[in-house]
């Protein structure tokens, strides 16, 4: 039997409805990096409800990230490639960056194309102010409401065939693949690897992280809008300090991020 790495889960059954009016298509934008050749896509929720837990929530059209947010940005982030080496000599900003990490993040799998991982949610939250402040746009995690509303795209979340737009244990050779991969289908909304793939962090009313949609490690029945897990100590089995770096999981490649964009 496939072991789960996700069975923290804290919601296998959450009772979720959604309800919302759309007349046409999202629209969408591309997002550009100030001094780099890396853009990324964004697609504007529709606005509605969503009910978590028998608690309902107003979503606004907030922009969300079309896909995972990749190693292209990131690696723009962390190895502080948007600064000079003059820059960089200096230590500017270097308490605001990711530490070294001590072996490579991506693992080997794939760099170009391939959804970051090994994210803390402390990093993640950090990445969100960068790009802020490199964009001049207003970024920051979606909620937990929003991550559920956009991944059900105003359907109930049922899926049936997971195989068709997730990457999971019974496909992906224990590996994730590049976001919008050939052959793997959007949801409605045009949303790619909401299910799958990387894990993404969301945001709880109470300000804490939580990782939805289950990850190219899971089973199929942790795969889901309704899928959730909280920070386990075996993500970072592997890190040698102590206490524990902010910066990476050591053991969580399957641990990712999406961005919202509020204007």
């Amino acid at each position: 039997m496939r072991k789960r790495t996700m069975l923290s889960t804290v919601t296998a059954a959450v009772a979720l409805t959604l309800s919302v009016a759309v007349a046409d298509a999202p629209k969408t934008t591309a997002e550009a990096i100030k001094g780099t050749t890396v853009s990324f896509d964004l697609v504007q929720l529709p606005a509605g409800k969503v009910s978590v837990g028998g608690k309902e929530f107003e979503v606004k059209p907030v922009w969300i990230g079309k896909t995972e947010v990749r190693w292209d940005e990131y690696d723009i982030y962390w190895q502080r490639l948007d600064m000079t080496a003059a820059d960089k000599a200096k230590g500017v900003d270097v308490e605001n960056r990711p530490s070294k990490p001590y072996a490579p993040p991506d693992r080997g799998y794939g760099q170009a194309g391939w959804p970051a991982g090994s994210i803390t949610f402390a990093e993640a939250q950090k990445y969100v102010k960068w790009l802020s402040k490199t964009t001049g746009h207003k970024y920051r995690l979606p909620t937990v409401a929003e991550w559920t509303y956009a991944a059900r795209a105003g359907g109930d979340g049922k899926v049936t065939n997971l195989r068709e737009v997730a990457w999971f244990a019974d496909n992906s050779d224990d590996v994730p693949h590049k976001v919008a991969a050939p052959g793997k289908k959007p949801n409605a909304w045009g949303l790619y690897d909401t299910l799958g793939n990387v894990a993404e962090w969301a945001v709880r009313e109470d300000g804490t992280g939580v990782v939805c949609g289950g990850s190219f490690q899971d089973d199929a029945d942790a795969v889901t809008t309704e899928s959730q897990a909280e920070y386990t100590k075996a993500w970072q089995r592997d890190d040698p300090q102590i206490p524990k770096g902010q910066s990476w999981l050591s053991n969580g490649a399957h641990i990712g991020i999406r961005v919202v964009r509020e204007d």
